[in-house]
């Protein structure tokens, strides 16, 4: 097979096979068209561009060197799988990327035979690839199994779990680590590449082995004296002391775009027969396309954008970002209190921490992607009478479960976790959605729980938070913009367990918690055409309720609708276990908890995925009226 200008090679690739087929002298015009093909895609679709790009050779080489789906191939986080997804059989779906109905933003089992193991969240590939590689050895096959992995992601100690477990139990499993931030590395060219190829080599193997051979000949101390001085003279000419002493045969540096490095290697490692291999790669972030080359952080992750330029579109927002406004909100706190300190889990920019750090830079701290780390580190300095505020994403907030539980609240420190992306998020779907926290922090004894409706509403939760210092609390917000709202330039502390009545009625009560406020408003309008008077209010907090705003709402209206972005078992299963034991449900009161579904909503655009999860205002609509017994209005009437 052979190519030509008039011919894109992609065209002729739909899956790994055809890939397998080309000439390996027509691989690097392969890349050069996935990588195009990727910039492409993401300028319509946005998404995660500069990880990607960085990696289109490896994908490339892995792809021709490994039988992949039977060998299984296990990218961490996802966010360089889109190059991944062109060769492997979804090149014509591309740009349904992050869409709603069309291909996950990550890897996803249900979605290809070519992903084994979905991942949006970091530092799990290891752990997962051992199971494939047990799972295989088990059953008595020969595949291989290969994991990417990339350096931020070896931050978490999950990852030198596996590799720990994995160097101990010498299973044959190859790591790759994607050193795309230069963090590892020393310098990689020709004699790096060089020596990579000479150690993954048939040959080196079997004089290293020879030699050990020759070795136990001797006392056994001379023996471990050899074969510490090989250990170590290797180590020093090609790095990797600390991956061999976890068991792992350390391969690298290699140059990850330079495809004549990469493929002997690869194929070396491929037919090495016992224990596992850490490969490293040296790679670019956004390689290829000039703006994101220049800068990694900005293309992270992208909306649409202008190929040509790099320009990304910008929406019409209403107001600037929730995550803006907690960042000033934090700022204004800590003015006027040196005590307070902020951490973040990786995610500055992500958090607004990035604008937090330039005012007080001794007093931010981004441990990494080590969330478990991240809040014991934060109940460290509230125990010594710091103030922390450990700002992490609700959906990554989940990794540091038992350290919440036990470090914090067992404890009752009054560390203040500040949970951005609460609810659901859109493109990023299912694995990113901020589901679960007030489930899973409302059911620990102590703490406060609040949510805010809008952006003043944030401003006045940062400074309660700042004055919560005899127990742990949490403050959850939405991703996106905020409603354009005058906000003070600091916040007003709030009664701790109070909410408010945004507007009054007499028939239907709707207790809100979060950001759904506006829906609900729009709600009360729409049932005011049915004649029904509604009232609206912000519980706040759902830990502690407030139990005389909920008796003044069973005593005053017929039926009562409860509203939150949150799972069951969260706000909803506090307020009727509250209502149960005063005996206030015996009283005829019509409740309707409305919450997110029991089943995990697709990505879409939040939009159209909280009209999915029955948390707009047509949902509570139509609840209001089946509860009152008007099935027919609420079936037939035009609640748009």
């Amino acid at each position: 097979m052979t190519g030509s200008a008039d011919t894109p090679l992609l065209d002729r690739v739909p899956e790994p096979a055809a890939l397998r087929q080309l000439p390996r002298s027509e691989l690097r015009q392969l890349a050069d068209e996935l990588r195009s093909e990727m910039i492409s895609a993401v300028s319509v679709t946005g998404g995660h561009l500069g990880a990607g790009l960085g990696v289109v050779e490896l994908t490339v080489a892995l792809h021709y060197v490994f039988d992949t789906p039977t060998d299984r191939l296990i990218w961490d986080v996802g966010h360089q799988a889109y190059p991944h997804k062109i060769l492997t059989g979804r090149r014509s779906r591309i740009r349904t990327l992050r869409q709603g109905g069309g291909l996950s933003g990550f890897t996803k089992r249900a979605e290809s035979e070519y992903d084994p193991f979905g991942a949006a969240h970091s530092s799990t590939s290891i752990s997962a690839g051992l199971g494939f590689a047990v799972a295989r050895d088990l059953k008595g096959g020969s595949n291989n199994v290969v994991c990417v992995i990339g350096d931020g992601a070896m931050s978490a100690g999950m990852a030198y779990e596996a590799m720990n477990n994995a160097g101990a139990r010498h299973e044959r499993l190859i790591v790759i680590l994607n050193d795309n931030d230069m963090s590892i590395a020393p310098p990689v060219g020709a004699m790096s590449a060089y020596l990579a190829r000479l150690i993954s080599s048939k040959e080196y193997r079997g004089i290293r082995k020879l030699g050990k051979r020759i070795a136990s000949i001797f006392p056994r101390f001379m023996e471990e004296r050899a074969r510490r001085a090989e250990h170590y003279a290797r180590g020093m000419a090609v790095g990797g002391t600390l991956f061999d002493e976890l068991g792992f045969y350390y391969v690298g540096p290699i140059d990850g775009h330079n495809l004549e490095h990469l493929i002997p290697v690869l194929e070396n490692v491929r037919d090495m027969k016992n224990g596992p291999v850490l490969i490293h790669v040296v790679t670019k972030k956004g390689k290829g396309y000039a703006p994101a080359e220049a800068s990694a952080d900005k293309y992270h992750g992208v909306v649409k954008f202008n190929v040509l330029t790099g320009e990304q579109s910008k929406s019409a927002a209403k107001g600037p970002s929730y995550t803006k406004v907690f960042a000033e909100a934090l700022i204004a706190e800590a003015e006027k209190d040196e005590r307070i300190v902020a951490i973040t889990a990786a995610m500055p920019s992500g958090t607004g921490l990035d604008l937090f750090g330039k005012r007080f830079p001794n007093r931010c701290f981004d441990v990494g992607i080590a969330e478990q780390h991240g809040v014991t580190f934060a109940a460290g300095l509230a125990a010594e009478g710091m103030k922390p505020f450990a700002v992490i994403y609700s959906t990554f907030l989940q990794r540091a479960y038992d350290q919440v539980v036990h470090d914090v609240a067992i404890q009752r420190l009054p560390v203040r976790f500040s949970m951005d992306r609460a609810g659901l998020v859109g493109a990023d779907g299912p694995t990113h959605a901020g589901s679960y926290d007030i489930t899973y922090l409302a059911t620990l004894p102590g703490f406060v729980v609040m949510a805010a409706s809008d952006e003043v509403e944030l401003t006045h939760m940062v400074a309660t938070q700042a004055q919560i210092s005899d127990r742990p609390s949490a403050l959850r917000y939405p991703r996106g913009e905020g409603l354009g709202l005058e906000r003070p330039k600091a916040g007003t502390p709030l009664e701790i367990g109070k909410g408010r009545i945004v507007r009054e009625g007499s028939s239907i009560a709707l207790l809100n918690l979060g950001a759904r406020m506006q829906q609900c408003l729009l709600a009360a309008d729409k049932l005011s055409a049915y004649g029904l008077s509604t009232t609206v209010a912000d519980a706040r907090f759902a830990k502690p309720l407030d139990h005389d705003l909920i008796r003044r709402l069973v005593r005053e209206h017929e039926v009562l609708i409860t509203i939150e972005e949150g799972a069951i078992g969260g706000f909803a299963a506090h307020v009727m276990q509250y209502l149960a034991l005063e005996g206030l449900l015996d009283r005829g009161l019509k409740m309707r908890p409305l919450t997110l579904p029991d089943y995990f909503v697709d990505h879409d655009s939040p939009e159209k995925m909280y009209e999915l999860a029955g948390l707009d205002a047509k949902s509570i609509v139509a609840t209001a009226l089946n509860a009152l017994g008007r099935e027919r209005e609420a079936a037939l009437g035009n609640i748009a």
